[in-house]
């Protein structure tokens, strides 16, 4: 349920909400061709490939304890939101996510602050709890780290047409005046930096910890696939901007293999953490945990 692990002054630890197969790998990733799929096939199953050709994603959160505060990035999916369209996530009522804080010794209250790279569903659902009929911030004592610019671009989008997780999960931060809007290369403390990496989303972000120098990366959804490793021009079907996460997923992998830096994928399989390594004109995520 929780894998911990240090790296110099702090300690981070993944939360597991959920591991399972998703969409078939063709669908998911729209530029990928039959012929590439059968080639990698060999080594991508069964971890992040089910018999069936659907990719198997791991939804999870990272909470990091520097010497100062606690930070928890991204909030998965959460309980009692109407999901219709993802049977496996609508009206969810599970303990797993609350068992998996609590197996690592925190509760909600000890949070400082909740960083949410973006505003798509699978990682806001825990930023918010049903009360009494009423969504309200899960992490009471936190502060929501959000982008402006995202913010902006899907309460726009709400306002159009609803989005249910931007009204059951993100504005109720906003009106429970939790909500800490920054721009994507904000500095939160010393160990605490965000990452412009733009194109999965209007202003997406990934974050690095640690002082000076990072000690380690925690991507979002810059890259979703071991497959996007290998090949960094496949595109995830949502991308806000194919063409710009092409290039800053290859250019992030570029800077993580460059320095040998840790890195802590949003949704590879478990252990879902390692060091990124040069394999072709692609790259490789190697475990070390």
């Amino acid at each position: 349920m929780a894998t911990t692990f240090r790296v110099g002054d702090m300690t981070i630890h993944r939360i597991v909400e959920m591991e399972q197969s998703n969409r078939p790998a063709l669908e998911f990733l729209p530029n990928l061709t039959r012929e590439c799929l059968d080639e990698n096939r060999s080594w991508l199953q069964p971890a992040a490939l089910d018999a069936h050709d659907n990719i198997v994603l791991c939804f999870q959160s990272y909470v990091v304890v520097t010497p100062n505060h606690t930070v928890l990035i991204d909030t998965c999916i959460g309980n009692d939101k109407s999901r219709p369209l993802r049977p496996h996530w609508h009206q969810k009522s599970d303990r797993r996510y609350m068992d998996g804080l609590a197996a690592i010794g925190l509760c909600v209250k000890d949070i400082d602050y909740v960083m949410c790279t973006h505003l798509h569903v699978d990682h806001v659902g825990w930023n918010t709890r049903l009360e009494n009929g009423h969504w309200v911030p899960t992490f009471p004592n936190a502060r929501y780290v959000l982008s402006r610019k995202e913010l902006d671009f899907w309460t726009a989008r709400n306002l159009e047409t609803a989005v249910p997780w931007i009204e059951d999960s993100v504005l109720p931060i906003v009106h429970a005046a939790r909500a800490e809007l920054v721009t994507s290369d904000h500095i939160l403390t010393d160990h605490v930096r965000l990452l412009p990496t733009p194109g999965h989303t209007v202003d997406h972000f990934a974050v690095a910890l640690g002082r000076g120098t990072p000690g380690a990366f925690v991507t979002g959804d810059l890259i979703h696939s071991l497959l996007q490793a290998r090949y960094p021009e496949l595109h995830m079907r949502l991308d806000h901007d194919p063409a710009l996460a092409v290039a800053t997923r290859r250019s992030f992998l570029e800077s993580c293999c460059a320095s040998g830096t840790l890195t802590c994928f949003a949704h590879f399989p478990s252990p879902s953490v390692g060091l990124v390594k040069r394999w072709g004109d692609g790259f490789r995520c190697q475990p070390v945990f």
